[in-house]
């Protein structure tokens, strides 16, 4: 079951370093909501603050009505935030398998549901997690987390560096996810056309605040609005939708 998710007032970063300076938002419960800006603006520090990772300074997070700002990483996890971290961290010396079944928690996705989703997974099940291609690991971070069961799933560019074949199939995997769980899914990504394309809301950072919040359709259409929300030189203008 998908959950709500709510952030109010978040300043947080890396010990006495704030990235993030009073980022509030909430999505409802199956709501999908893809998370724009430029490089070192927040975007993976906000995924990572959610999860308990980085230091809160103030600020509150709630999940489904819960609140998370205050509990350990696992406690959120149980509470039912998953995530897929930019950099995968899965277990190299263990098989997909091994995986996937240390990762699994009661009502989460079975390992048959997600052998469905990635098939590939299942035809390498017994293979280690260090001998698969780039594609297959990723497919491995997001199908683990899956396993945990998760109402609020975080993915930080799971499409980063990835063949086009490849990142096609998965988000296709994510619509499917979406669509049969309806699951409150945030989506960092660099590439905006793709985040934009699957998901019904955005947010845009900038220096750690939020500078846009509106429609993903919207943004979708209006390249103008993108180039200025996403520029690389100087700081974007606060645009509404």
């Amino acid at each position: 079951m998908s959950k709500d998710l709510r952030v109010t007032g978040l300043v947080a970063g890396y010990g006495p370093t704030v990235v993030l300076d009073g980022i509030s938002f909430s999505l409802e419960a199956g709501a999908t909501l893809a998370l724009l800006g430029r490089n070192g603006v927040g975007k993976s520090t906000l995924l990572a603050s959610l999860m308990g990772i980085c230091s809160i300074h103030q600020g509150q997070i709630f999940v489904g009505g819960r609140r998370a700002d205050t509990a350990p990483a696992h406690k959120r996890v149980e509470m039912g935030l998953g995530y897929v971290p930019q950099e995968r961290e899965i277990f190299r010396s263990l098989s997909v398998e091994e995986n996937l079944l240390v990762a699994r928690s009661a009502g989460g996705w079975t390992l048959k549901q997600v052998y469905s989703l990635f098939p590939r997974l299942e035809e390498r099940k017994s293979n280690t997690a260090n001998k698969l291609s780039g594609g297959e690991q990723q497919m491995l971070a997001i199908a683990r987390a899956l396993v945990g069961n998760p109402s609020v799933l975080l993915l930080d560019e799971p499409l980063e560096g990835l063949a086009p074949v490849i990142v096609q199939s998965l988000l296709e995997t994510l619509r499917r996810v979406q669509r049969e769980a309806r699951m409150t899914m945030i989506l960092v990504e660099q590439k905006a056309d793709l985040a934009l394309s699957i998901t019904e809301r955005v947010i845009v950072l900038d220096r750690g605040r939020i500078i846009h919040d509106g429609k993903s359709a919207e943004l979708a259409g209006n390249e103008a609005a993108q180039a200025k929300l996403l520029s690389v030189s100087g700081t974007a203008p606060a645009l509404h939708a």
